[in-house]
């Protein structure tokens, strides 16, 4: 599902245009992306949670030349689904 298919389908599921579900959306996403980048956590209870994490710098390799090489140490952002979404996706018979 891309971003137009979700505007679809929560338009079907409540009385609001499209137009304000996408500035609804869009609103969230940047919310998100922004609290994130300022090292905030950001939780949805029952859907997961949003945050960034620090990865060390390690050893690689070229995948076309078997030639070691090191990464650098970065910043990465990281979702958790929650209880409810996990159930959800995988529930126990």
């Amino acid at each position: 599902m891309n971003k137009g298919e979700l505007v679809d389908t929560v338009a079907d599921k409540v009385d609001v245009t499209k137009k304000d579900i996408d500035l609804i959306i869009g609103a969230m996403f940047d919310s998100i992306m922004e609290a994130v980048s300022k090292g905030e956590k950001v939780v949805l209870v029952g859907f997961g949670s949003f945050e960034a994490r620090d990865r060390r710098a390690r050893e690689g390799r070229n995948p076309q030349t078997g030639e070691k090489i090191e990464i650098k140490a970065t910043r990465v952002p990281v979702f958790s689904a929650g209880k409810l979404f996990k159930e959800q996706v995988a529930p126990d018979d």
